[in-house]
Formats: structure tokens, C-alpha cells, sequence
């Protein structure tokens, strides 16, 4: 039947990926959406009776004509949580399915691109820069392989508590850029760098923040737990804040949320990836802190799924 969708699983899904620059997908998006050319609701925590809980991401993308949805469940187990993602795109034209997603690796590569793309906008890019990433695992290589086109890094620091007694994982981040130290303690790996990329999926904070540089870029990102934060909500008080899109971060990332509890405003938001996309905020001053927090928008998942159904159906 012409308007069957088709399911695409995670092979087919992260062969495409490796096709599509990603990056400039995240960028178109945000530019339309501060374009006024998508649309970015609210995500949504539904609880499970029995524990657990989904979180369902929304978005429709004017320009490609396209809207849909992201469940992921958190379903906790003896032995860990399980943890997965799946996305439904349709036609804004024909109100019919297009694809069913396996999201797991899309979800991986939107949300550094994210990143990226934000590193890319508020990073100094008038010399040779020093980069830590914290977390070694498969978001935060998927981090350095976006980030890396996107400055001159004279020097990469890599820290996380397993990396030491993982010789698999040494080997793949010294493959992935020239250079890379793997640090001792996080301290050692933030210290004096101009940009910290927190990549982990820890609900509490990773580094202290007095180890950051005074004019460091640090970026966080979310996990499921809940009120989840990578450094010191205090930390927000200091720093020029920028997100994701401000519509929807300061009431879903738990740093955000900790901090308003304690005076700090949704309001002091310095801008957007949007706002940043269009220019109509300010870029951040170079003697202060900068912190990017992203939650990740169900428009990244739409953008990146109909990059993907695109090439599948190519």
C-alpha cells in the first residue's frame, strides 16, 4: 500500500547517519525555528504505575512538511534500566505515517550535534583552543567526531572513571583526534581549557565547577533521571546561560529547575540556539563563563529522522 510507513531499525538508521552532515541539519533547524518556521512543544513525563516512566518529544518542521513524535521509556530492571527510543514521522501534507524509527543512534548523534553546533556559535574562534570532554562512552565520541572540523584544538583531555581499565575505549578515542590526552581526574582534564563538553548520564554533577577556566565554555546534556544535572545548579548564577530554546529547557533541565528554586530566573537566559541561529540575541562576553545546557527537542528528532527517510527512500 502506497501509504504503508516503513520501519527503519537501528543498522539501516545509523548507515544513514554516517551520510548526513548532521550538524548543518541541527543548524538549518534551529535557523527555522527562529524563523518562526517550526514548531517546538513541550516535552512530557508520563509516569509508569509501576515505576518507570516515557518521555514523549513532539515537533513539526514547516519547511519539509513534516511533524511527529519520540517515545523514550526509562524502565527500570535488576541489572540496570532499559532504555529506548523510537520516532513516528508523518506528512503535514497528507496526514499519513512515513517512517517508524529506531531513534537510539539518531538520538546519540542529534544531541551532539547539538552541541556541536552550539560550540560552534559561542566558542572563540580567534585561536588554537584547549577542549575537555567528560564521559567517554558512545555520546561523548560521537562529541569529539562533531566538534572536531569545527576549531583548531591544540589540545584534547579526556577523563571518565572507567576510561583507565577500558583498553577498548582508549584505543577508539586516540582514533579519533591527534593528540588526546586521557586525564587522571576530571580536575586535570578542565583545568585551563576554553571548552568543556560534559557528555555523561549522571544525574548529579561530574567536575567541580571552580576547576573551570574564568572563561570557559562548559555543555551539558540530559539524561532520564530525573532533576538530572551535570555541574552545580549554583553554577548558573556565574555564567552567561544559553540553551536549547528557551521556550521549553528552563522547565525540563534539572539544573534549571534546582536553580530557580534558589533565585535564579529562567529570564537571565542570555539566548537561544534559535535566538543564536537568526542573530537576534548576543553572542557571550569573553571574560565570564558560558554554560549550554540542551535537554533535546523532539524538532532534532524530527529534522534528523526525515534526513534519514529521505536517503532510505532515495
Amino acid at each position: 500500500m502506497a501509504n504503508t510507513p516503513i520501519t527503519l531499525d537501528r543498522e539501516t538508521v545509523s548507515n544513514a547517519l554516517g551520510k548526513i552532515d548532521i550538524v548543518e541539519a541541527m543548524r538549518d533547524l534551529f535557523t527555522e525555528l527562529g524563523q518562526d518556521r517550526a514548531v517546538q512543544p513541550p516535552q512530557t513525563i508520563t509516569e509508569f504505575p509501576q515505576g518507570g516512566d516515557f518521555i514523549t518529544y513532539l515537533g513539526a518542521l514547516g519547511g519539509a512538511g513534516v511533524f511527529g513524535a519520540k517515545l523514550s521509556p526509562y524502565l527500570p530492571r535488576d541489572g540496570g534500566p532499559i532504555i529506548t527510543a523510537w520516532s513516528v514521522l508523518m506528512s503535514m501534507e497528507t496526514g499519513q505515517p512515513l517512517a517508524l524509527l529506531d531513534a537510539g543512534a539518531l538520538t546519540t548523534e542529534r544531541t551532539a550535534a547539538t552541541t556541536a553546533l552550539a560550540v560552534d556559535l559561542l566558542a572563540p574562534n580567534d585561536r588554537p583552543l584547549k577542549l575537555a570532554v567528560i564521559g567517554s562512552g558512545a555520546v561523548a565520541q560521537a562529541h569529539m567526531r562533531h566538534v572536531a572540523g569545527l576549531r583548531d584544538w591544540a589540545d584534547v583531555r579526556v577523563y571518565s572513571p572507567s576510561l583507565a581499565s577500558v583498553p577498548e575505549t582508549q584505543a577508539k578515542w586516540q582514533g579519533l583526534q591527534s593528540g588526546i590526552t586521557l586525564a587522571d581526574t576530571a580536575k586535570v582534564a578542565v583545568q585551563e581549557a576554553d571548552v568543556v563538553m560534559l557528555c555523561t548520564s549522571s544525574g548529579t554533577p561530574v567536575v567541580d565547577v571552580a576547576d573551570f577556566a574564568s572563561n570557559a565554555l562548559v555543555t551539558s546534556i540530559s539524561t532520564n533521571v530525573a532533576r538530572a544535572h551535570e555541574v552545580d545548579p549554583a553554577f548558573l548564577k556565574t555564567a552567561q546561560v544559553y540553551c536549547d530554546y528557551r521556550a521549553t529547557t528552563p522547565n525540563a533541565a534539572g539544573d534549571m529547575v534546582i536553580a530557580q528554586e534558589s533565585g535564579w530566573s529562567a529570564n537571565d537566559i542570555c539566548g537561544d540556539l534559535a535566538e543564536l541561529c537568526v542573530a537576534s540575541c548576543a553572542k557571550p562576553d569573553a571574560d565570564r563563563p558560558v554554560f549550554f545546557r540542551s535537554i533535546g527537542l523532539g524538532l532534532e528528532d524530527i529534522a534528523i529522522g526525515y534526513a534519514v527517510y529521505q536517503h532510505a527512500t532515495a
